[in-house]
């Protein structure tokens, strides 16, 4: 069946389960047994849906290899589950906040406070592209859990005529969505413990295709060494300590002498490991990174 305009109802996101249908008599017990046991489904259905994952995550790291940026546009729940995506990347990978960045519908504001007629403006949608400047080079991920919410299909829409690589994240199948995106992702995670709200299944379900975005992206940029964040930035005492027992590690010193290397470069992670397991100055430490594309592995084990 394919969802245009037509009845939610349709949609198996918004069918009432006979399974939940007592919820309201069920005991807390009851009730989050429930709900576990249908979120266990949910990484069954983002299985499934791999064969349509991977080929949009392999030509999206090649964008940004040349480049581009990853940009998530979204409206209510899916939007701010791509701003929460979006926003630790610059923490966990040292990126800039503009490489990978979200784009909600009625703007900043609707991420605290619910605009939810916004996601009806299929006219802001288009124009949140042209605003953000988006090109042949970066990658649009538009998310709806119905497939047919008209301001993500008209960024999307925009963004293909722009030239963009275009992804649909849906959690429904045969959706509008699918069809105007170059790569279309459905993860068919089936009714909500409570009808219609797709906060849960859907919402699940697309922070773990979007933590597979992100997080793949970013290791096929060089960003790890290992399963290392060694591109992290050490802003609060944790991270400082994370970044100690990972040159410990790699370089393979004592912490003290991590530590006292990282406090040299200020907390450069790739620099002081450098400089602790090949025996080069801070200088030379980032010459050599800089002349594999900032690349720890590369840089640790080349001439």
């Amino acid at each position: 069946m394919t969802t245009l305009d037509g009845d939610l109802a349709n949609l198996a996101t918004e069918t009432s389960h006979p399974r939940y249908a007592e919820l309201d008599r069920m005991s807390v017990a009851e009730l989050a047994a429930v709900m576990n046991e249908a979120d266990m489904t949910v990484p069954r259905a983002v299985g499934a849906a791999l064969p349509q994952i991977v080929p949009a995550i392999e030509a999206a790291s090649e964008r940004m290899s040349r480049g581009g940026r990853l940009v998530y546009v979204g409206a209510g729940t899916p939007g701010r589950i791509g701003v929460v995506d979006a926003s630790e990347c610059p923490p966990t990978f040292s990126t800039p906040p503009e490489l990978v960045f979200a784009i909600m519908a009625g703007g900043p504001s609707a991420i605290v406070t619910p605009t939810e007629g916004a996601e009806d403006d299929a006219e802001a949608g288009a124009a949140a592209i042209d605003e953000a400047r988006i090109g042949p080079l970066d990658t649009v991920v538009g998310i709806a859990s119905s497939g047919r919410t008209p301001y993500v299909i008209a960024a999307i829409e925009r963004a293909r005529a722009l030239g963009a690589l275009t992804v649909g994240l849906s959690c429904n199948v045969d959706t509008r969505l699918s069809a105007v995106a170059e790569f279309p992702i459905e993860i068919a995670v089936g009714p909500e413990v409570l009808a219609g709200s797709t906060r849960l299944k859907a919402g699940t379900a697309q922070k773990l295709v979007l933590n597979m975005f992100s997080t793949i992206v970013m290791v096929r940029q060089g960003k790890t060494y290992g399963n290392l964040m060694v591109d992290l930035k050490p802003t609060n005492h944790k991270l400082r300590h994370r970044a100690v027992r990972m040159v410990a590690q790699i370089a393979e010193v004592p912490r003290e002498r991590a530590a006292a290397t990282l406090v040299e470069t200020d907390y450069d992670v790739k620099a002081s490991v450098l400089m602790l397991a090949r025996g080069v100055s801070q200088a030379a430490a980032v010459e050599r990174l800089a002349a594999v594309g900032g690349r720890l592995r590369p840089a640790l084990e080349g001439a």
